[in-house]
């Protein structure tokens, strides 16, 4: 039971932290981020 309530915490807390990422407008460059490592990964970039 308690390891349920510590499960239930962290991922209402991942979903939060997720949400103000968002907020903030950080999937723009995280996307523009893994473009860039995608493309080095390949020799392109």
């Amino acid at each position: 039971m308690k390891k349920r309530i510590i499960l239930i915490i962290l991922l209402l807390l991942a979903l939060a932290l997720t949400a103000y990422g968002c907020v903030q407008g950080q999937p723009d460059s995280v996307l523009a981020k893994a473009i860039v490592v995608c493309l080095e990964c390949v020799g392109i970039g």
